[in-house]
């Protein structure tokens, strides 16, 4: 071989993949966008080391956590969500909102429509873990303790008790006794996309936001009351992402453009998941290009090394001696 010589330096940086944090905000129905985000993950080859979740994305994150792949959670979403055998439950998740706020006018102050739980028995995968403890991938599931007013982060323990806690929308969903004196309801009332629980969880901290933006010209109605109620915690949870992304931001950060459905349209699950296409794909993108880029670094440097040093030759002094091998002359 010919040539300069090559020599390899050996870079500061990890020579594997960086690794990925993920987290999947709330936002209702907009959140089944989330499957799609979870295709390209699969798609690529990829897995989060640690995912955090609200609400909506607190479901997906419990399964995707749990060992189920996308193909598997979109498969059992579209079957769940096509079935007519659901009834009460699908009803009134699905359902318009005047029979809904009707049911809400007849029943006592206290109660709400639906227990979260047993519906969770309900829609989500058998093969769902139990307890944390049995994930294969670190999660955090976001809450709001009701009574302290303030966030709580949830990573041990029973898992469906905490994904209940994280989804119960008020007036729709009881809230959750998870602890002693401990009242549990949605975690969009305070972090509804919780990328900043994962800080210095992993090397890419990835965002999904489901929470959709304002209404546009020509796309303004009259809401009903219910409507109403329920859009005003979509523009609070709305309004805490825009306040979060100030002061802090995501690596990556998707906004899934779903502004177009009600956070209770469900039964529009096929429209929703085809208009998160284009976000799928910008996550791809994103993907592939920080990856790209972290490998690039990560890589060893080849670089030409350094020519022997040629030795130099004495100059004779004029009145000294020289030495030689064969001993003084």
């Amino acid at each position: 071989m010919t040539g300069k010589a090559i020599q390899v330096r050996k870079s500061t940086l990890p020579s594997v993949r960086p690794s990925i944090a993920l987290a999947l905000g709330g936002g209702g129905a907009r959140g089944l966008a989330h499957i799609l985000m979870l295709e390209v993950f699969d798609e690529l080859g990829l897995q989060p080391n640690v995912i955090a979740g609200t609400s909506i994305g607190a479901i997906f994150g419990a399964a995707y956590a749990s060992g189920l792949s996308a193909k598997v959670i979109r498969a059992h979403t579209e079957e769940v969500l096509g079935s007519r055998t659901l009834g009460l439950a699908r009803l009134l998740i699905s359902a318009r909102s005047e029979p809904i706020l009707k049911i809400l006018n007849v029943l006592p102050v206290h109660a709400s429509l639906l227990a979260p739980e047993p519906l969770l028995d309900l829609v989500l995968p058998s093969r769902l873990a139990r307890d944390f403890a049995q994930l294969h991938i670190p999660l955090k599931i976001v809450a709001t303790d009701f009574y302290a007013q303030e966030q709580v982060v949830i990573d041990s323990g029973p898992l469906r008790s905490a994904v209940a806690a994280s989804m119960a929308l008020p007036a729709i969903f009881t809230p959750v006794v998870r602890a002693r004196d401990q009242l549990l309801m949605d975690g969009g009332l305070v972090n509804p996309l919780p990328f900043d629980v994962l800080n210095g969880a992993a090397d890419i901290v990835v965002a999904i936001d489901v929470s959709g933006a304002s209404t546009g010209p020509g796309k303004r109605i009259q809401p009903s009351a219910f409507e109403a109620l329920i859009a005003s915690s979509q523009i609070l949870q709305r309004s805490i992402v825009r306040e979060k992304l100030k002061a802090q931001q995501p690596d990556i950060y998707i906004d899934v453009d779903v502004d177009a459905f009600n956070v209770l349209g469900f039964h529009k699950f096929r429209d929703i998941l085809t208009a998160a296409e284009t976000a799928k794909a910008q996550l791809r993108r994103q993907l592939q290009r920080v990856l790209a880029s972290q490998t690039a670094e990560a890589l060893p440097v080849a670089v030409p090394a350094e020519p022997p040093a040629k030795p130099s030759r004495k100059r004779r002094l004029p009145g000294l001696k020289q030495l030689t091998r064969g001993g003084r002359t």
